[in-house]
């Protein structure tokens, strides 16, 4: 028997969350980058049998869950990403950058299921309402990690924060949600084959 893919990504996913559980930089900063993803990750098998996305959302899903978990190891400003930076010439780490961008492939997946159910007809705005609810969320969790960094310990709120002393961080990382958002939704406009509205088959 074939194994679908959701298996294989949780798989996956529970590998590398016991690997990286070991030893993290800041044990603080790991706790608080891990804990939404394992409840991402939960919400997501706990649901399956009730709804299950396609793979393609699966697979969208899970590039922010495997480089959080990275990030939640080392802290988003150490994750060994020099290659890249020296490649590009860049100043600072833009690890952290790459996995906002991830955040906004979520717009997917919530096309996808406000498709499925029916609550409207038009591909354009559920395409628009996964772009408006990333943005949404992009804001309140960069309010969430201010508090945070403001409360914790002074390097794990640094740490946490990641900000690699830019004063706009928070509206560069809400940008790269933001843009992440539209091309999923694009890629969702383009590609989505699934079932019709009201159609809540498995794909």
């Amino acid at each position: 028997m074939k194994l679908k893919l959701p298996y294989i990504l949780l798989a996956a996913y529970i590998a590398e969350f016991l690997v990286l559980a070991v030893n993290p930089y800041s044990r603080g900063v790991w706790f608080a980058e891990n804990l939404p993803i394992v409840l991402i990750v939960a919400a997501l098998a706990l649901t399956y049998r009730r709804f299950a996305f396609s793979n393609a959302s699966y697979a969208l899903m899970s590039v922010l869950v495997f480089m959080h978990t990275v990030g939640g190891h080392y802290t988003f400003e150490r994750v060994p990403f020099g290659f890249v930076t020296d490649l590009f010439g860049f100043t600072r780490n833009h690890y952290d950058r790459i996995a906002h961008f991830s955040v906004g492939f979520y717009a997917y997946p919530l096309a996808e299921f406000l498709w499925r159910k029916g609550y409207t007809r038009s591909k354009g705005l559920v395409a628009f309402t996964g772009i408006t609810a990333i943005f949404t969320v992009a804001a309140v969790y960069e309010i969430i990690e201010w508090l945070y960094a403001v409360s914790a310990d002074p390097a794990a709120g640094i740490a946490f924060l990641g900000s690699q002393g830019d004063v706009w961080d928070a509206q560069k990382d809400m940008l790269a949600d933001g843009l992440g958002s539209i091309c999923a939704s694009v890629l969702f406009l383009l590609h989505y084959k699934g079932p019709p509205p009201g159609g809540d088959g498995r794909p």
